[in-house]
């Protein structure tokens, strides 16, 4: 047995087709099994990562919430302690910035921070000289306006007096006169002259005559003469009678002028213009003047605010600007820090701004006292609540209230932590068992109405939009609307604008709402 060899064919498989089968069906495994199933689960694969993932992929869109305000309807004994809340005192209702009014470098400071200060105190100086120029050099143009003044009243009275006694004209319309009557008196004479001068003629003429005719017995010197006498005397004559249309001429001229010169001393026209130029003048020296004056004033209010005051009594909260800093003053393109030289506050009105958590909201109501305590006073100080506001924090999931200080000692100043004990107030009715229920208000403004009804907005904690219909109660007298039902506690509601959004479509949540808020 143990020579006997090993047959290992009988161990060999028959791979040889069979007779009775068809060739083609081995393939046709090899190719389902090797690339159909494969790819089929491939394919179921992807589709069920693309179904999965699909939300993810999509584009959200940015929103921003508010949480449900929760408000407990709680009796219990006056001054028992609610809750605590830790906080920092601020000034009431903020500080104060003292702002220089002028433009300029800060020369000094007067004051340092914490240094109480009374009102109109100095509390810095600006650099004067430019502004010291600028009044010296208004007042030199105020002087120059009230000469221009003085020069216009005087040309203005002038012009008054020469429209109410206009002797200028009255001595023209005299002279014209005075020539026109001696025109009309040559003019009236000139036939007595003429006829003297043909009295002349005929006695030259006779004796022209007589000595020509006696030409033996006299010398030829004296007929000439008497030639010559009868020659002036005709052209005497002749110039007489030609003179008789021009003295009317002249004559008619006079007339007319003294006419027209009669008329504008009537009239006036141009003495009026003088008048009322004049007082156009004047009114303009005036308002010339008040400028001026204005410039001056102006001037002197820039000079005197060279030295910043304080607008109150208080205390400095802390110094902004530092000597040799340039503050912009009232300009209109100036910062809002641009001309703060320091920062007070009254010491008599402090507030507490105490961070809350959403869930004791509801029990804080305005007017609740509270009790503050903090590390620089020994004492507890009394305080009571003034108001909610609107910064809600969704990360540390409080809302920031502010409490009022009753007489604040001495020793406290903003920015000191404090630890605000809220009590229970009194109520008008205390019943001797303490009985608590909570109710859900949201801001009047989230909710929407329409023909289905009611509804709200919220993100789920997938971050998924969802429209829930809500059923609404009362109206708290807040802005807020209570909800009985349709949203829980925890829920987030949508304060974004909620354009466009779809149920189930998927968000992103950027922050909370920092513009809602609630007053109380």
């Amino acid at each position: 047995m143990a020579n006997t060899p090993l047959d290992l064919s009988q161990l060999a498989l028959d791979r040889s087709p069979r007779e009775d089968a068809t060739p083609t069906q081995p393939r046709r495994k090899r190719w389902l099994t090797r690339y159909v199933l494969p790819i089929g689960i491939l394919c179921g694969f992807i589709a069920l990562l693309v179904a999965a993932t699909g939300r993810q992929l999509l584009p959200r869109p940015s929103v921003t919430v508010v949480p449900v305000v929760v408000k407990r309807a709680e009796v219990q004994q006056a001054g028992t302690t609610l809750f605590q809340a830790p906080g920092w005192i601020e000034p009431r209702p903020t500080a104060i910035s003292v702002a220089a009014l002028a433009p300029g470098v800060i020369e000094e400071l007067l004051v340092v921070a914490g240094q109480y200060v009374q009102k109109e105190e100095a509390i810095a100086k600006l650099i004067s000289i430019d502004a010291e120029l600028d009044v010296q050099r208004a007042k030199n143009q105020l002087a120059i306006r009230e000469g221009e003044l003085k020069r216009a009243i005087a040309e203005r009275d002038a012009a008054r007096i020469r429209l109410e006694n206009p002797v200028h004209l009255q001595v023209q319309l005299a002279d014209a006169q005075s020539m026109l009557a001696k025109a009309q008196t040559e003019l009236a004479k000139l036939p007595f002259l003429i006829q003297a001068a043909q009295a002349n003629v005929d006695y030259a003429r006779s004796s022209m005559e007589g000595k020509r005719s006696a030409k033996g017995a006299i010398s030829g010197r004296i007929i000439d003469r008497a030639e010559s006498d009868y020659a002036v005397s005709v052209a005497n004559l002749k110039e007489l009678r030609e003179r008789r249309p021009n003295l009317q001429r002249e004559s008619d001229a006079l007339g007319e002028k003294a006419t027209a010169l009669k008329r504008q001393l009537e009239l006036l026209v141009e003495e009026t213009r003088q008048l009322e130029e004049a007082e156009a003048k004047v009114q303009s020296a005036e308002a010339l003047r008040g400028e001026a004056e204005l410039q001056v004033r102006q001037a002197e209010l820039t000079l005197r605010r060279t030295v910043i005051r304080a607008p109150m009594d208080g205390r400095v909260l802390r110094l902004v600007a530092a000597p040799g800093s340039r503050v912009m003053g009232l300009d209109s393109n100036a910062g809002h820090r641009s001309s703060t030289v320091i920062e007070m506050y009254d010491p008599e009105r402090l507030q507490v701004r105490a961070d809350v958590r959403l869930e004791d909201v509801p029990m804080v109501t305005r007017g609740q006292p509270v009790q503050i305590e903090t590390a620089s006073s020994a004492d507890v100080i009394e305080g009571r609540v003034l108001q909610t506001t609107s910064s809600a924090n969704i990360q540390k999931n409080t809302l920031e209230v502010k409490v009022e200080l009753i007489q604040p000692p001495p020793t406290v100043s903003p920015e000191m932590l404090v630890t605000a004990t809220f009590l229970a107030p009194a109520v008008a009715n205390p019943s001797s068992e303490s009985t608590e229920t909570q109710r859900l208000f949201v801001p009047r403004e989230l909710v929407q109405s329409d023909q289905s009804g009611a509804s709200v907005w919220v993100v789920d904690a997938d971050e998924i939009a969802q429209r829930r219909s809500v059923d609404l109660g009362g109206s708290s007298g807040d802005g807020l609307v209570e909800i009985t039902s349709g949203v829980k506690l925890t829920d987030k509601l949508i304060a974004s604008d909620t354009a466009g959004l779809e149920h189930g479509s998927p968000v992103q949540v950027s922050g909370d709402d920092q513009t809602l808020g609630i007053e109380k």
